[in-house]
């Protein structure tokens, strides 16, 4: 039995059956290169049931604390069955990409048995009409609760489902896994009251150590190295205020080298730069649509990771945040990425500054019940109605491998991300590289976003104003004449590849 993280344990507070708190990813394989060139569903049952010893999270089920006086704990399920975890579906013909989308948007905005171990996983036949998916492929729809795992927790999950190579034989080793009691409430209650006695002294050792990056903030500010006024700034959108339980979802796929080269649109320019610029593009063309742009920037948040290597097998959160505009309100490529690349400059040196690492262990120490009361109060009186937002979107990048993955012997060919929406937020971003692509895929609420295969093509022309701006510098010569609505398919090297919304 281990006691959750107070950042874990906030997730777990504001689960809400309209705003159900999971992450999820859509991974496409071609089973021809399996034994025999076919995969069944109880091959794939069989292979993941073999590789559950190298996950903790996947037999672990969430146990609360009563009247919330501490936060919840993981217990190894003594009941876990892999069969309530797996489904199995196929979609109607024609099997194309839009139908995808659909299906994993409603499957997605279902919320998890949270008392049992917190995921589930989809598979999904019948893809013969996707653009680049060869005949025979399937998808796994992965949905996993966020008390359980960050980016790059996940993607440590990632690698426990899934081998290097196509013929890779089972794991021979004895399973270490041994299921635990459910503890009883009465033990539980003990446990959080004694927990919560000492939390007043853990709480003024962080703030002990909290302050000195506060004041290197306080003196930063003052010298003008950062400042507030961008995210005191943050318009009004569609995209903030409460969510509805109907969720879209959708996505666009570009080559990696044609993304890395942009980088040379802004001095100093990362690809994280580039994809928040292309979010922007997209934001602000959408937004004009409706005759709803603003003249302030929207805001993102990027999440940042503050894992050790140390706790890199480890489950939970170890996350911080990053507030950085996206140059919405700015029409030219090279000028919304310059403005981009300095706003993210601020937002690492304030971020550095205060300590990354020393806020998320503020985070951890907020009292359970305070935590859950509050969470209650937001949701029952919509207050993200009531208020101004914070940020407008979220911008989540997730590393993935440079190499091939493979999945009960079928090869992965593409891979998306689905983020789970809170109230406040209605559009959230996932930036997934895998080999040789990047992934930019988008869930929103269907009330912000009722028409997500246009917010799709907003991302894929945004993607071909960076194209162009590229031929203008003389950096991508072949692309001179291109324009984005002519971009429909990855054909070759460096054009992008579409996906429609749900």
């Amino acid at each position: 039995m281990e006691k959750m993280q107070g950042l874990d344990a906030a997730f777990a507070a504001l689960e809400h059956p309209s705003a159900p708190v999971h992450v999820g990813s859509i991974f496409i394989y071609d089973p021809s290169t399996a034994p025999g060139g076919f995969v069944r569903f109880k091959d794939i049952m069989a292979f993941i049931e073999n590789r559950l010893q190298l996950s903790k999270s996947l037999r672990r089920k969430m146990v609360k604390v009563p009247l919330n006086v501490d936060y919840p704990y993981w217990v190894e399920d003594s009941e876990f069955d892999i069969e309530y975890h797996l489904r199995h579906v196929a979609l109607p013909a024609p099997g194309d990409w839009r139908q995808l989308c659909i299906l994993a948007a409603r499957i997605f905005a279902r919320p998890l048995d949270l008392a049992r171990p917190p995921w589930e996983i989809s598979v999904i036949e019948g893809l013969d009409n996707i653009h680049g998916v060869p005949k025979g492929s399937y998808a796994l729809l992965a949905k996993v609760h966020h008390v359980a795992i960050d980016g790059v927790s996940g993607v440590d999950l990632m690698h426990a489902t899934h081998t290097f190579r196509p013929d890779e034989p089972p794991l021979s080793d004895v399973d270490p896994w041994r299921p635990e009691n459910t503890p009883s409430q009465i033990e539980l209650l003990g446990r959080g009251i004694m927990a919560s006695a000492t939390l007043p002294v853990r709480q003024l050792n962080a703030v002990k150590e909290s302050a000195p990056g506060i004041a290197r903030a306080v003196k930063g500010f003052m010298a003008k190295e950062f400042d507030f006024e961008a995210i005191a700034n943050t318009p009004e959108t569609r995209f903030n205020g409460t969510i509805s339980p109907h969720r879209v979802f959708g996505a666009q796929a570009f080559n990696l080298k044609e993304i890395l080269s942009m980088r040379a649109l802004a001095e100093g320019a990362k690809m994280n730069d580039v994809m928040l610029s292309i979010c922007g593009g997209a934001m602000r063309r959408y937004l004009a649509a409706k005759k709803e742009l603003p003249d302030a920037s929207v805001t993102a948040m990027a999440p940042i990771s503050v894992r050790t290597e140390e706790e890199r097998d480890t489950m939970g959160n170890q996350i911080a945040a990053m507030y950085v505009p996206l140059g919405s309100h700015i029409a030219a490529v090279s000028e919304r990425m310059e403005y981009v690349v300095s706003e993210t400059t601020k937002a690492k040196a304030m971020t550095d500054a205060l300590g990354a690492r020393q806020i998320a262990e503020m985070a951890k120490l907020a009292p359970a019940a305070l935590m859950n009361f509050a969470a209650g109060l937001f949701q029952r009186f919509k207050i993200a109605d009531k208020t101004k937002p914070l940020v407008n979107t979220v911008v989540t990048n997730v590393p993935g491998p440079p190499v091939p993955l493979y999945s009960a012997g079928a090869k992965a060919v593409s891979v998306y991300g689905m983020l789970c929406l809170m109230d406040g937020i209605r559009l959230g971003h996932i930036v997934h590289t895998f080999i040789d692509e990047v992934t930019l895929s988008f869930t929103a609420c269907r009330e912000a976003v009722p028409d997500p295969d246009f917010y799709a093509e907003c991302l894929l022309r945004s993607f071909g104003e960076h194209q162009t701006a590229m031929a203008k510098l003389g950096k991508n010569p072949s692309k001179a004449k291109a324009k984005a609505p002519a971009i429909k398919k990855r054909t070759k090297r460096g054009t992008a590849k579409k996906k429609a919304g749900a």
